[in-house]
């Protein structure tokens, strides 16, 4: 028999999860909870018949049973910050100087006391073995599955991953292409480098979790809240945190806690949150 799902209080805004969980409103008070292991994960990418890669850099923090993760820009991370993480308490974790710590430190908290699962209000979604880019590919159909608008619609798309972009094509949606780093996507489409000045024009929007941990966010989802726009949100990053601001701006999310897709050819698992059923 599957478990009721829990209730959880409702949210405003990131602020406002985090003055919740600093109250002891979604779990065990954040002070008595330390973090026992911080780990970073570096990975470069070029999947077979791309012509072009990426790389990848994640903070994590074990707690408990469960892993939280923030992914940076490589590089980014101060030296030391790891050890910084080790044997705090959550608490002062969610006051760091280093916005991808609070992050990390959030999504770890939240995972550990709102598992992904039916009772957290998740729907497991099966993500088949393949090599990268099969794998890559079925996580983007998985993705665009919870954006529920017609064909013809555009969709922004923060932080530009081009298994999505050719799953949004396959759904006959238009798309921008935003990201800090700029570029072209793989058919050598410009990268818009301005998510603020193109919001505007777009009909639904797709971002990464990433955008937790880089401070561009917040003035996403409170586009999205004003205007009702759709905002589905694919969160390695913040794989726990995104779920509970379903209803405060954000639509949907595919949740994919540590360890990602990227990191092992085997059979796993999405959780899926909101959407139209």
């Amino acid at each position: 028999m599957t478990a009721p799902a829990r209730t959880v209080p409702a949210v405003a805004s990131c602020e406002d999860l985090v003055a919740g969980v600093l109250a002891g409103r979604f779990g065990p008070d954040p002070r008595t909870r330390r973090i026992a292991m911080a780990f970073t994960t570096r990975q470069s990418v070029r999947h077979p018949g791309r012509g072009s890669g990426y790389r990848n850099e994640v903070l994590s923090l074990r707690l408990g049973a469960a892993v939280g993760s923030c992914a940076v820009e490589p590089g980014e991370l101060p030296a030391g910050v790891v050890d910084d993480c080790v044997g705090a308490d959550v608490a002062a974790l969610l006051g760091h100087r280093l916005l991808p710590v609070r992050v990390a430190a959030l999504d770890a908290y939240l995972m550990d006391a709102l598992p992904h699962g039916p009772g957290s209000g998740a729907r497991p979604w099966p993500l088949p073995a393949g090599d990268s880019l099969e794998r890559s590919r079925a996580r983007a159909r998985a993705v665009v599955g919870l954006l529920h608008t017609p064909p013809g619609s555009t969709v922004l798309v923060v932080g530009v991953v081009n298994s999505l972009l050719e799953a949004l094509r396959e759904r006959g949606l238009a798309y921008v292409p935003c990201d800090l780093k700029g570029g072209t996507t793989e058919w050598g489409e410009p990268v818009r480098d301005d998510a603020p000045a193109e919001q505007e024009h777009c009909d639904a929007i797709l971002a990464s979790g990433m955008t937790l941990g880089n401070g561009s966010f917040e003035p996403l989802r409170e586009h999205a809240l004003r205007h009702g726009k759709p905002l589905v949100v694919f969160a390695q990053t913040g794989s726990a945190v995104l779920p509970r601001l379903i209803g405060a701006g954000v639509t949907a999310v595919s949740a994919e806690p540590y360890p990602f897709f990227w990191l092992d050819g085997g059979a796993g698992t999405l959780y899926r949150y909101g959407g139209v059923l």
